[in-house]
């Protein structure tokens, strides 16, 4: 299978997040990596560099002052005597309506939904080479390829429109998503992850030709906690388009396949010519969130599940799954599955 990666994703590397009142090292680190690209190469998938796609796919999901703030915020909260050496808010607006403030703390706060998504002196570039993966092996896609998959790091789901959290921040799910509409006019996305990818919702939460489907801990006692409920249907022209399948903490392979069960029907019905997948690998029994118990051979079954009843193109954005022994085993579990 073709899969993409840039170096440059390696070098945003924050130290901390906020977690329960605590500052905490971060599990988001550039090491995760090398789990992924060792079992990648040993597999014998080959390893694509992207092009530097620039900015017009990425404004196409994302609003220009987020995109402004991004590039330019480490520098401007570096000339604040006394700054933390990453931006971590201290305030956050209950309202994004009112008005746009100018100070860097306060846009800082506006920009991001939590404290789990730092911003270093390196964000800037190693979330566009992310996102460019992204681009890029929807390009493969786009070029005739079956499979492609987008070792994307930092990753992309929690990202909205105008917003980072969770780690991420810009949707590369979604900005390759709406590259491939170019071709396909119905796309689902099926997102796997751990936590339910609340800003990939948000982006197609109006549109009906994008079905969002998301299998995830239940959120009512786990991030991201506001989002993720049965009840999100979608609005507008979207209505009935997005469908969230919570799962109890602690569920495994069984519940999880019986839930894939039901999302695969929906993406049935709803006639996708196109898959694209948001692959997080923190649902895994072993990962440090623990929050579901999918085993490595489960994911094997997930994918061969998808593979058996999906007769479309698929595309693979990395999104969680952080340091454990088997997270390689894990991914290369998934990817022999679909192929």
């Amino acid at each position: 299978m073709k899969c993409v990666f840039a170096d440059e994703q390696l070098k945003h590397a924050p130290k901390n997040f906020l977690v329960n009142g605590v500052i905490t090292p971060t599990p988001e680190k550039p090491e995760r990596v090398s789990y992924l690209m060792d079992a990648l190469k040993k597999a014998g998938h080959s390893v694509e560099r992207p092009l530097d796609y620039g900015l017009d796919h990425i404004a196409s999901i994302h609003t220009d002052r987020y995109l402004t703030f991004l590039e330019n915020a480490y520098e401007r909260w570096a000339r604040i005597p006394g700054a933390a050496k990453e931006i971590m808010p201290n305030i956050h607006p209950l309202d994004r309506s009112n008005g746009y403030p100018k100070s860097v703390v306060a846009q800082a706060g506006f920009h991001t939904t939590d404290t789990s998504a730092p911003i270093t002196p390196d964000t800037w570039e190693s979330s566009l080479w992310a996102a460019w993966s992204a681009i890029h092996a929807s390009e493969m896609i786009l070029s005739g390829e079956r499979h492609a998959y987008a070792l994307c790091r930092p990753p992309g789901h929690h990202a909205t429109a105008d917003t980072a959290g969770g780690f991420c921040y810009l949707n590369n799910t979604a900005i390759a998503t709406q590259n491939l509409l170019k071709k396909y006019p119905k796309i689902a996305i099926l997102d796997v992850d751990l936590h339910h990818g609340n800003g990939t919702q948000s982006i197609f939460y109006d549109l009906r030709d994008v079905l969002t489907i998301s299998i995830h801990a239940d959120t009512s006692r786990f991030y991201p906690f506001f989002w993720g409920y049965e009840n999100e249907y979608g609005e507008g022209t979207g209505q009935g388009y997005n469908i969230n399948y919570p799962l109890p903490r602690g569920s495994g392979d069984d519940p999880f396949m019986e839930k894939l069960t039901h999302a695969l029907d929906e993406i049935d019905d709803f006639d996708a010519d196109m898959l694209v997948i948001a692959l997080g690998l923190d649902a895994f029994e072993g990962d440090p969130f623990a929050g579901l118990s999918i085993t490595t051979n489960g994911y094997n079954l997930m994918a061969k599940m998808i593979a058996e009843r999906t007769n479309t193109p698929i595309l693979m954005v990395q999104e969680g799954g952080y340091i454990c022994d088997e997270l390689g085993e894990n991914l290369i579990s998934f990817l022999g599955g679909i192929e």
